[in-house]
């Protein structure tokens, strides 16, 4: 039960902060709408890193499906847990969107474009091309999956892991972040969605576009699995 409130309050945790970034910059009358690329990059970046610190002991900080799927194919937990914490994910993900709606109320109201409010708590590609914004989300997840796998135990032990996660973060937004928005994960891309979907106003046609909303599922979990499975076949040849 720990594991799973854990990762239930940093997911929760993680979308605060990093969707946090979306409405901070996008929104009208924000303060600090307008900022840049870096300021995203940077922000989620710390959305993933803060979290990881402060749960990182109790459930390993996944705080994604297919980072709990991957350490399931490589032993790395009990596929008994996988569906808790699976729940757990999607549950904090539409936790933080709902309370970054009621925050940022005003500022949602403030702004016209329907398609401006939903880019702050989901992804959307850049060009509408079914198998590569597929494979950008598959690449980029595979990356991310494979770079965690990857990590020292010594590393995970002293800490020292989650800022290797803030990097590898910030590499793949640097990287992939302009096809598809890098969602790498249906607890930040799929729970927040349906947040938007059913908590925020409706200025005028609200599409939560789920015709594209299956990638950011479905594409994360093959990266991982692919990524987990080759990992483990070269460590196996070690």
């Amino acid at each position: 039960m720990q594991a799973y409130l854990a990762e239930l309050i940093g997911t929760a945790m993680l979308v605060l902060l990093g969707d946090g970034v979306c409405c901070n910059i996008s929104l009208n009358k924000s303060g600090m709408k307008g900022g840049n690329t870096v300021h995203i990059l940077i922000g989620w970046g710390m959305a993933v890193m803060v979290p990881a610190f402060s749960f990182g002991a109790m459930s390993g900080a996944h705080f994604n499906p297919a980072v709990t799927i991957g350490a399931a194919i490589r032993g790395g937990m009990s596929w008994n847990l996988v569906p808790g914490y699976i729940i757990a994910q999607m549950i904090g993900g539409f936790l933080g969107a709902a309370i970054l709606i009621f925050l940022y109320g005003d500022h949602i109201a403030a702004t016209d474009d329907d398609a401006t409010i939903r880019g702050c708590f989901c992804t959307g590609p850049s060009i509408r091309n079914t198998f590569l914004n597929f494979m950008s989300e598959f690449v980029a997840t595979f990356v991310l999956v494979f770079t965690l796998a990857s990590i020292p135990a010594e590393a995970g032990a002293s800490g020292a892991s989650w800022i290797l996660v803030y990097g590898v973060i910030v590499a793949c937004g640097a990287s992939f972040g302009g096809l598809t928005g890098y969602a790498m994960n249906a607890a930040r891309d799929a729970a927040p969605r349906f947040a938007y979907q059913l908590l925020a106003p409706n200025k005028g046609h609200k599409d939560p576009d789920w015709a594209y909303g299956w990638i950011p599922v479905v594409a994360p979990i093959c990266g991982a699995a692919v990524a987990s499975f080759l990992y483990m076949a070269l460590q196996g040849m070690a």
